[in-house]
């Protein structure tokens, strides 16, 4: 049987990652989480280091993203 586990948002949309989530997951402070979205569904897991280096390598093709305007715009996500 599947564990639930829940979470109550803060007003910055900030959510505490439950007791029982943070063992399942093995996570220590300092790691990185990863949401997959798939339609009304959000998987939450560890981030590997396999993914951070896709990400870092697909940081580069979003240069257009990365001037001053954008980040007062994006600054509050």
């Amino acid at each position: 049987m599947a564990t639930i586990a829940a979470s109550r948002l803060t007003s910055k949309y900030q959510a505490t990652i439950p007791a029982d989530v943070r063992r399942a997951l093995r996570l220590k402070q300092g790691d990185v989480v990863q949401f997959e979205i798939d339609g009304d569904r959000v998987t939450l897991r560890r981030q590997q280091a396999s993914d951070r280096a896709y990400l870092k390598g697909l940081e580069s093709t979003l240069s257009e993203w990365g001037s001053p305007y954008d980040d007062e715009a994006y600054r509050d996500l």
